[in-house]
């Protein structure tokens, strides 16, 4: 490595001095790229041997694919000099800024003017956003900590779950297949960390 650290290039001798030279950025989503027909693979399986009740629609595989490749990244969140965590701190901020705006920001009332008090309350959602952005960085473990986990990976599936259920509306049985392809991305990406340099 020349000393320069790219966007998601975590791993390695030279970032972590551990022995073993730890898959970046490209290589975890290309693998969950390429791995996802062996997970539709396993779930299929599950729902036409074991009954599983689970959908295989276009629409479940489709979202899928999205929280599979995802989730074989996701582990490095808790990196600061991550790809992944550095995408999402500001969504994270910003849904602090918008949640703050929504809860507060229709009842502020400090002027008789009515864009004043919407702009006053931008600045308090700003500010609140802000506040976000820190909690983020403060709160996020070290690296290769609780973050990498199964315990994790089956909190990003019921996540997953819950955005598809409720925020999609999609059936239970595509919703649970999303979840379970979402740990399984996620368990790739701890897979990986395991087991070496697949595409070097």
């Amino acid at each position: 490595m020349d000393g320069d650290l790219r966007a998601g290039d975590i791993g390695g001798e030279a970032v972590f001095g551990s022995g073993a030279a730890a898959l970046n950025y490209d290589e975890h989503v290309l693998a969950g790229i390429l791995t996802y027909p062996i997970a539709i693979f396993l779930l299929a399986a599950l729902d036409v041997h074991l009954g599983f009740p689970i959908e295989t629609t276009f629409v479940a595989m489709s979202l899928g694919y999205v929280f599979y490749v995802i989730g074989s990244d996701l582990p490095d969140i808790d990196h600061p000099e991550a790809l992944i965590h550095r995408v999402i701190k500001p969504f994270v901020a910003v849904a602090v800024g918008i949640s703050a705006f929504k809860n507060l920001g229709l009842v502020f009332t400090l002027t008789p003017y009515p864009i004043i008090n919407l702009s006053l309350a931008w600045f308090g959602a700003a500010i609140a956003a802000v506040v976000g952005w820190n909690l983020f960085r403060v709160l996020m473990p070290d690296h290769r900590g609780v973050v990498h986990s199964s315990v994790f990976a089956a909190v990003y599936a019921l996540l997953a779950f819950a955005i598809v259920r409720f925020g999609f509306e999609a059936a239970p049985g595509e919703a649970l297949f999303i979840a379970l392809a979402s740990f399984l991305g996620y368990n790739l990406h701890l897979l990986l960390d395991r087991g070496g340099n697949l595409f070097r």
